[in-house]
């Protein structure tokens, strides 16, 4: 290969797909509120494949299994696994970690390399609870997988939101301890992405010299009104992710067709009635 092919190729970005709260159960095609969320993770899938094609990584940010069941992580395996060149995932307050451990255990490595990025996975969930908590451990192993990156820029991802959606209202299953996350990432200037699932909407914020993203899940939606949690309409989606030798990336979501979404409910409304 010639000099100028190998410097067209190292200035390629490297492209991801972020996909979260999957929601699976332990029988096939199940649903929860309202929705096949297998039937529908494998159209917003289909979607993004035929969109952003030749992924080489999958990150797929916890709420993986509703119910935490073994099956569910085997069928998650056998869905996602062609998608990408490398899988990786986390768990989040549905899931069992135990479990997602044992069935993909090559799925669950906490850092990955990725052209010139290093990607570190941090585990958020707090046994018995909704709510997410960072401890000493996960904030030390973002610190050493920071500093041990060399001139990578990290990209961060974890399952809770550390920082309010809403203005003005307590979220009482975000991070309780954004703050120590914070005051780590200020000391880490080559972090530049956090990015979670949990809230089950988009979300895109500056912070410093950090870009903040949540994702839409691929089944429900949440909104909040009046202060309170309710089902939101919108169609599931996915994120997909360029990220550029020189530290900058572009991102964007997109969500499942409409009529490919409206069509889904549909047949979902006669097994709910």
């Amino acid at each position: 290969m010639s000099a100028a092919h190998a410097s067209h190729a190292d200035e390629q970005p490297a492209l991801l797909l972020h996909l979260t709260d999957t929601h699976l159960l332990d029988e096939p095609h199940a649903e929860m509120l309202g929705v096949d969320t297998e039937a529908s993770l494998k159209a917003v899938l289909r979607q993004a494949m035929r969109e952003t094609p030749g992924a080489q990584v999958l990150l797929a940010t916890g709420d993986l299994a509703q119910d935490g069941s073994r099956a569910a992580y085997a069928r998650l395996r056998g869905v996602l696994g062609p998608v990408a060149s490398a899988v990786r995932c986390l768990p989040g307050n549905h899931d069992d970690p135990a479990a997602m451990h044992a069935v993909l255990p090559d799925w669950t490595t906490p850092i990955t390399d990725v052209g010139a990025w290093r990607i570190v996975m941090l585990d958020s969930t707090v046994p018995g609870s909704d709510a997410g908590h960072l401890d000493e451990r996960q904030l030390e192993l973002l610190e050493s997988a920071a500093k041990s990156a060399g001139d990578r820029h990290v990209l961060v991802a974890l399952h809770h939101n550390p920082v309010q959606i809403e203005s003005g209202r307590h979220d009482a299953m975000m991070v309780d301890n954004p703050q120590a996350l914070f005051q780590r990432l200020a000391d880490l200037p080559q972090v530049r992405v956090v990015l979670w699932g949990h809230v089950h909407r988009q979300f895109d914020r500056r912070r410093h010299h950090l870009r903040l993203l949540a994702t839409p899940s691929t089944c429900f939606q949440f909104a909040v009104h009046n202060g309170r949690h309710t089902l939101d309409g919108a169609a599931p989606g996915y994120r997909w992710l360029k990220l550029y030798r020189d530290g900058s990336l572009a991102t964007s979501v997109r969500r499942l067709n409409p009529a490919t979404w409206h069509a889904l409910c549909a047949a979902a409304q006669p097994r709910a009635a």
